[in-house]
């Protein structure tokens, strides 16, 4: 299968919902491989990979958002920006 990549608008919050479900999958998926379960393991792998980069998204959108209203903060508080 070939891997296709798409540019979706999700906000921090999405985000941050989506890690603490794939967070909680990774959670069921480690149980049902532990008791043996069939498929669990290569499951349990990918959900992993999709939520470490979720997680560096999390992270990208967070510190990008910060700089951008430090950064309107700064002119507000100047008087430069409205």
């Amino acid at each position: 299968m070939t891997e296709m990549t798409k540019k979706l608008e999700i906000s921090h919050d999405e985000l941050e919902l989506i890690a603490s479900a794939l967070e909680t999958q990774t959670k069921i998926l480690r149980m049902q491989a532990s008791a043996g379960g069939h498929g669990a393991k290569k499951r349990l792998d990918e959900v992993r990979r999709v939520l470490a980069t979720v997680t560096r998204q999390t992270k990208k959108t967070h510190s990008t958002s910060v700089q951008q209203s430090g950064f309107w903060g700064l002119l507000r508080s100047m008087g430069e920006a409205t």
